[in-house]
C-alpha cells in the first residue's frame, strides 16, 4: 500500500493529460479526467529509495530492463511530465544533484569514445546520407527531408562566417567530416577538422583521400586542447560544447579565441538551457558520459570573458525536436536489426533516449542556439545587416 500511495502522489498530477496507469499487481487507475491515450505498465515494483535518490535514473533503467512499459507516445508521456509544473520532472522533491563529473583529456577521450565509436554501421542505420548528427535546419518547414535540412544547416552555418575562399577553417569536434568538407569542396576554405573519435577520424580521413582533398583538408585524431599555436580564420564548433564539462567551459572558449586570428569568426552551435545549466543522471551514465548542458547566461559570461565578442544568437529549438523526432522514426524502421546486432537493452535505452531529447527541446526544457562570435568588435568584418546569412 505504501509503494503505491507514493506513485499515486507521484504520477497523479505529474501530466496535463489523463494517463492509465497499470500496477505491478494488475490493477488498473486512471489519473486526470477523459479517456487516456496513454498507460504506464509496472511489471515490477521499482523501490521508492530509487526513485527518491534520482527519478531520471530509475526509471530510465527500469524501462530498459522492461520493469516498466509505455503503451502510447514515449514523447508525449516525457513532454508532459515536463510541462505539468507539479510534476516529479520538475519538483525539487525529486531533483537531485549530480555525482562529480571528471573532464581531464584522458576521460574526455574515453567518454566521446563510449558514445561515438558505437561504430558506423550503427550511426548509418538511422542518420542521413551525410551522418550528420545534429540539429538540421528546416528552411522550408515541413517541405524538407532530414538529408536537405543537414545541408542547408551546415550552408547555413558556412554563410554566417562570410568565407573568403583561401582563408583556413578549424571545425573542433567535426564528427564525420561533412561540414569541413563542405567548407573545402563549396567555399575554397583550407580545413582542419579535431575529433577524439577513432571511428569519425577513419571515415573522414577516407573521405580526404577518396576525394582527393589532402591538400585542402585535414583531419587529426586530438584533443582540441593540444593543438598548439596555430590560429585559423573561421572556427566551427558544433554539437561540442555540451561535451567539455561545467568546469572546462571558460578553457573551452579561451581556447577558441586562442585558435582565432584577429578578427576572425567563430560560430559555435550547441544545447543550451535558457533556464542555467544542467546534467541528467541517466543520460550521463548511458549515453553521454560527462555531458552537461550549460545555461545561456554561462555561455555569454565565458564568452565575453575570453575576449570575444558576440555579433548574433540564434535559438534552433524547433528544429532540434524535428531532427529527433525524424531520427527515432528512422530508428524504429530498423528497430529490429539494431536490437539483433545490439541487444534490446540497448534499443529500448536509444529509443528512450532520442524520444527523451524531441520531447525536452519540445517543452522548452533545453534549446539549442547558435552563437556568432569575432575576435574582436563585434561584426568588424562582417556585413552591416543579417540579409548575408540567409543568402539575400
Amino acid at each position: 500500500m505504501l509503494e503505491k500511495s507514493f506513485y499515486k502522489k507521484m504520477l497523479s498530477k505529474s501530466f496535463p493529460f489523463p494517463i492509465k496507469v497499470t500496477y505491478w499487481d494488475g490493477k488498473s487507475e486512471i489519473y486526470g479526467n477523459g479517456t487516456p491515450n496513454i498507460e504506464i505498465v509496472f511489471n515490477e515494483k521499482i523501490p521508492i529509495s530509487d526513485i527518491t535518490r534520482n527519478a531520471s535514473l530509475a526509471l530510465g533503467e527500469a524501462y530498459m530492463d522492461k520493469k516498466i512499459e509505455i503503451n502510447g507516445s514515449l514523447q508525449k508521456l516525457i513532454f508532459g511530465a515536463y510541462e505539468s509544473a507539479d510534476s516529479f520532472m520538475r519538483s525539487s522533491k525529486f531533483r537531485k544533484f549530480m555525482p562529480h563529473q571528471k573532464h581531464t583529456e584522458e576521460q574526455s577521450e574515453k567518454d566521446v569514445q563510449s558514445h561515438y565509436d558505437i561504430g558506423n554501421d550503427f550511426y548509418r542505420l538511422w542518420l542521413d546520407p551525410t551522418m550528420t548528427y545534429s540539429c538540421a535546419y528546416f528552411k522550408k518547414d515541413n517541405e524538407d527531408d532530414l538529408e536537405k535540412a543537414q545541408i542547408d544547416k551546415i550552408k547555413h552555418i558556412l554563410e554566417k562566417l562570410n568565407p573568403k575562399k583561401g582563408k583556413t577553417l578549424l571545425d573542433i569536434g567535426c564528427g564525420w567530416g561533412t561540414l569541413m568538407l563542405t567548407a573545402a569542396k563549396e567555399y575554397g576554405l583550407k580545413v582542419t577538422g579535431v575529433t577524439l573519435s577513432e571511428e569519425q577520424y577513419k571515415l573522414v580521413q577516407k573521405k580526404i583521400y577518396d576525394e582527393n582533398l589532402q591538400d585542402v583538408a585535414e583531419v587529426k585524431l586530438e584533443d582540441y586542447r593540444e593543438l598548439g599555436n596555430e590560429q585559423w580564420d573561421y572556427i566551427t564548433s558544433v554539437g561540442m560544447f555540451e561535451h567539455v564539462g561545467k568546469e572546462n567551459l571558460g578553457q573551452y572558449f579561451a581556447d577558441v579565441a586562442k585558435y582565432l586570428k584577429k578578427d576572425g569568426v567563430a560560430l559555435i552551435h550547441g544545447i543550451t538551457r535558457q533556464q542555467g545549466g544542467a546534467s541528467n543522471a541517466w543520460i550521463d551514465r548511458y549515453i553521454f558520459p560527462g555531458g552537461y548542458i550549460p545555461g545561456l547566461e554561462e555561455n555569454v559570461h565565458h564568452i565575453v570573458a575570453s575576449g570575444l565578442q558576440i555579433d548574433d544568437m540564434e535559438m534552433l529549438r524547433r528544429h532540434y525536436q524535428r531532427t529527433l523526432e525524424i531520427w527515432d522514426n528512422n530508428f524504429n524502421k530498423q528497430r529490429d536489426v539494431i536490437e539483433k546486432k545490439m541487444g534490446e537493452r540497448f534499443t529500448r535505452m536509444w529509443d528512450l533516449y532520442l524520444q527523451a531529447c524531441a520531447a525536452s527541446f519540445e517543452s522548452g526544457n533545453i534549446d539549442v542556439v547558435q552563437y556568432l562570435l569575432t575576435k574582436g568588435a563585434s561584426g568588424k568584418n562582417l556585413p552591416m545587416t543579417r540579409d548575408y546569412m540567409l543568402g539575400q
